[in-house]
């Protein structure tokens, strides 16, 4: 029998929560749901960071959909959910939410670190970066 797992992707201006995430994939299935959420911080390379944009190009949930239909393909993978945020972000904000559900720990952590490994490698998402000594730039161009 072939299950097809679940996929909720989104690129979205709203706000991210992980919780929502761990959500849309748990089921009386999954005995492990990983989730990863990747946030704002205050500082890149010892620089400051005081504000932070993120930037999609127009195929970004096209492709956001495919990386997590590629890592659902996966036979011990249950459900993927997967969303990255676009606009202005503040310190702390949750710039890109994933979770993973699989019957058991080990293929959660490793399906849900692909998921995002992936994400981060192909995502047509650029990230601009501004410094507390007014200087910027643009960086993690897939």
């Amino acid at each position: 029998m072939t299950t097809t797992a679940a996929v909720t992707t989104a690129v979205t201006t709203d706000e991210l929560e992980v919780a929502a995430h761990e959500r849309a994939v748990a089921s009386a299935a999954a005995g492990a749901v990983v989730s990863f959420s990747g946030v704002v911080r205050d500082h890149d390379h010892g620089r400051p960071v005081t504000l932070l944009e993120y930037e999609g190009h127009p195929s970004a949930a096209e492709v956001l959909q495919k990386v997590a239909e590629e890592i659902a393909a996966d036979p011990d993978v249950y459900a993927v959910a997967v969303s990255h945020r676009l606009g202005a972000l503040e310190i702390g904000d949750v710039a890109l939410a994933a979770a993973v559900a699989t019957a058991h720990r080990a293929a959660a952590f490793a399906a849900c670190a692909r998921l995002v490994d992936e994400v981060k490698a192909r995502l047509p998402v650029w990230k601009h970066q501004v410094f507390a000594d007014g200087t910027d730039e643009w960086v993690n161009c897939a």
